[in-house]
């Protein structure tokens, strides 16, 4: 006798039945303008590894769309500043948090804090923070040093992902921010992860297998929770190419110029270029867009 498959659901989990979407898991937004879709005015992003770099511009793009926005950091107190840079410029509410991104329960109790503290509410989650491998081939590397690169740019990207989808679906399923009131002016969680290219490929002539399998797990995690979460908010990724930024400074000039020759636009990105593609996830023009990667390389892997 043939048994039937089933699917183990939660019991508020209503987006499938017998392993089938349910129609209208989710539905557009009204506003049909391109331009007002952008708009973030009233809604609040955490970006965390948001001390300088990409993470940087990206709390930027998202304040000049009209979010409040928190900035994580771990060691670069520069970004006490940058925040209250931000705030006065775009005349948002811009605070900077330090954290270790590596621990779970920190990670948590900051997420919770800082919604409650932004109007009791959270609308995007943008986990950024992430470091290099720098030991050459993985079979010299120091064991130590594999753990360390995965936990701060895998490991952390679940725990974000798991502290902040507990608010999305929350807001989702009560209609109420985390003070009990109506929510305003929300449709949707968004969640994006910053990936890499390297997620794509293997780079040369630089080695860094343990950071190309991190940065393709955190491509792949965002896909699968574009499924699980699909009633409550989207999770995308974006995968830059070789970025002019700080996470790069350990490369040698002549190994830079390699990376340039492999390049068909013939240089790094900007961190400032990625910061439409980072705007768009996090917005409604971006409402039937999720379980996506968005590769940013000046043609890299279209080669």
């Amino acid at each position: 006798m043939v048994r039937k498959a089933t699917v183990q659901q939660s019991p508020e989990d209503s987006s499938m039945k017998d392993g089938i979407f349910r129609e209208y898991n989710t539905h557009a937004p009204k506003e049909t303008e391109v331009l007002p879709l952008f708009c973030l005015k009233g809604r609040t992003a955490i970006v965390s590894g948001a001390g300088a770099g990409i993470g940087l511009q990206v709390a930027q793009a998202l304040a000049e769309a009209g979010a409040d926005v928190a900035i994580w950091y771990h060691g670069n107190k520069k970004a006490i500043d940058r925040a209250a840079e931000i705030s006065k410029k775009y005349g948002v509410k811009c605070k900077a948090y330090q954290v270790d991104v590596t621990s779970f329960d920190e990670t948590k109790t900051l997420i919770n804090n800082i919604a409650r503290e932004f109007n009791g509410r959270l609308d995007v989650f943008v986990a950024n923070a992430g470091i290099p491998w720098t030991q050459g081939r993985m079979i010299d590397g120091e064991l130590s040093h594999y753990h360390k690169v995965v936990s701060t740019d895998l490991d952390s990207v679940f725990y974000c992902a798991k502290a902040a989808g507990e608010i999305f679906r929350t807001q989702y399923q009560t209609g109420d921010n985390m003070m009990g009131q109506k929510l305003e002016n929300y449709s949707y969680g968004s969640f994006i992860a910053t990936a890499s290219m390297s997620g794509h490929i293997a780079n040369i002539p630089q080695l860094q297998s343990a950071y190309n399998a991190a940065k393709a797990g955190v491509i792949h995690l965002c896909r699968s929770l574009a499924v699980e979460w699909v009633q409550f908010a989207r999770a995308n990724s974006i995968s830059p190419g070789y970025m002019a930024t700080e996470i790069s400074d350990f490369i040698p000039p002549d190994t830079k110029a390699i990376w340039r020759g492999k390049i068909p636009m013939g240089r790094e990105g900007e961190a400032h270029e990625l910061k439409g593609a980072y705007l768009y996830l996090a917005s409604d023009a971006s409402s039937y867009t999720t379980g996506t990667d968005i590769t940013v390389d000046g043609g890299y892997c279209a080669v």
